[in-house]
């Protein structure tokens, strides 16, 4: 643990400043753009599905393509981000994926679908990397998961924005104006973003005290790492391998939420925003718990190591219920069950999110981070097809639940099998 002098640490509690958290606002917003962005064709999915033709493994390809470019750009984005820092980096990306969200409202056929989600998943996959990076350049490692955790939150956010919005926008205009008006609109954000993101140490906004209270941790290099060069360790398989198995049943429940609850309790695209909105309130409550039980857990002395596993834990048996969810008779339970599920996940992934800072020097953090993210988009890529292939084949959700029900745990297993202490990697 690092050891900071006391007169520091008396000094900062009196009068530390909070600009910081402005800046954990200002990741909030963008993550309730990116996901009103990528869960807008999970809303419309009946509606476009019945105005295009759509069989159920065609949705499934618009899905995959996404994710095919999600993991590209993933990767892409974290060496980028680490190149140019978080604010370019994070501008970058978010006018991509807007460009590529705006087309949607101008395409006529899946495959012109399939290149304009791939040109949002291009961009979105921006997201996490800068976000991450900018958590990791504000924050001392004792705040990260609470941060983390609360600009995690927009997620759902987000998708509590979307069925609220979107079929208001959609009935009144047509689901093609959904794309461009909300596309328009989040603009604002990127000029709040460029205005008020600098550097701590650039930062005008920023007391000496909260400067002392965000460098507190021991300086560590800033030396960029080679991808190569991080593919031999077996820390950064930990975040990757984790990723991998989780990241696709987030997708599954953001791309197919709607209609497994349009399918089962036979709702249209009026009726099932509220449950979608009960759900996803469920989510956020779950996104900035798991952040603040481990946070909780180190400031009574626990170690990053074991607040993040037993909290990870902790979150993969709640997801396990999610598998009686089709079984279920009454809306309202299955939505709690469903609620639950995606609160565990979020919870269990802002943890998941901040052992790449625990483990890895700033300099490297965006590149794991990159890597991490591009084998959860391969995951989702192959759960988007064996999603498809199910629905179409047997018309049912009891395999899919299955699976989403177990990998969490398989999930804890592997991180920590391969990291059993996370320890840090300075020696790169």
């Amino acid at each position: 643990m690092a050891q900071i002098d006391p007169p520091a640490v008396a000094g900062a509690s009196a009068s530390v400043g909070r600009y910081r958290w402005v800046i954990c606002a200002l990741l909030f917003a963008a993550t309730a753009i990116n996901y009103v962005d990528r869960q807008m064709i999970g809303v419309l999915k009946p509606t476009i599905s019945a105005e295009l033709g759509w069989s159920e493994t065609t949705y499934a390809d618009v899905i995959f393509w996404f994710q095919a470019a999600y993991a590209i750009g993933y990767l892409s984005f974290g060496r980028i981000v680490d190149l140019v820092g978080a604010r370019l980096g994070y501008s970058i990306a978010f006018v991509i994926w807007t460009i590529g969200h705006t087309l949607c409202g101008f395409v006529g056929t899946a495959f012109q679908f399939s290149v304009a989600r791939f040109v949002l998943g291009i961009g979105e996959s921006g997201n996490f990397p800068a976000g991450l990076k900018a958590v990791t350049e504000w924050f001392p490692a004792r705040e990260r998961a609470l941060a983390t955790g609360v600009f995690n939150a927009g997620a759902n956010v987000g998708a509590v924005i979307t069925p609220l919005i979107v079929p208001a926008i959609t009935l009144a205009f047509g689901w093609r104006m959904a794309f461009i008006v909300t596309g328009v609109v989040s603009l604002v954000w990127l000029v709040a973003w460029v205005a008020l993101y600098r550097r701590p140490r650039e930062s005008r906004r920023v007391s000496a005290a909260e400067l002392a209270h965000i460098e507190s941790d021991p300086a560590d290099t800033v030396e960029r790492i080679g991808w190569l060069r991080l593919l031999g360790y077996r820390e950064t398989w930990a975040y990757a391998l984790g990723k991998f198995l989780i990241d696709p049943v987030w997708w599954l429940f953001l791309f197919w939420t709607p209609d497994f609850l349009a399918k089962t309790y036979h709702l249209d695209l009026v009726s099932f925003g509220p449950p979608l909105v009960v759900i996803y309130l469920i989510s956020d409550l779950g996104s900035v718990a798991g952040g603040w039980s481990s946070s909780r857990l180190m400031r009574r002395g626990f170690t990053a190591n074991a607040a993040r596993k037993w909290t990870m834990l902790v979150c993969a048996f709640l997801v396990t219920p999610i598998f009686f969810a089709q079984y279920v008779d009454n809306l309202w339970l299955a939505v709690a069950i469903v609620g639950l599920a995606t609160a565990a996940h979020q919870a269990f992934s802002a943890n998941l999110y901040t052992i790449p800072s625990d483990m890895f020097p700033r300099g490297a953090v965006g590149s794991v981070v990159g890597i991490g993210g591009t084998m959860g988009a391969i995951g989702g890529m192959m759960m988007a097809k064996f999603t498809g292939y199910i629905l179409q084949t047997t018309g049912s959700y009891s395999i899919i639940f299955a699976v989403a029900g177990s990998v969490y745990l398989i999930a804890v297993a592997v991180v920590h099998l391969l990291s059993p202490r996370l320890a840090r990697v300075d020696a790169l």
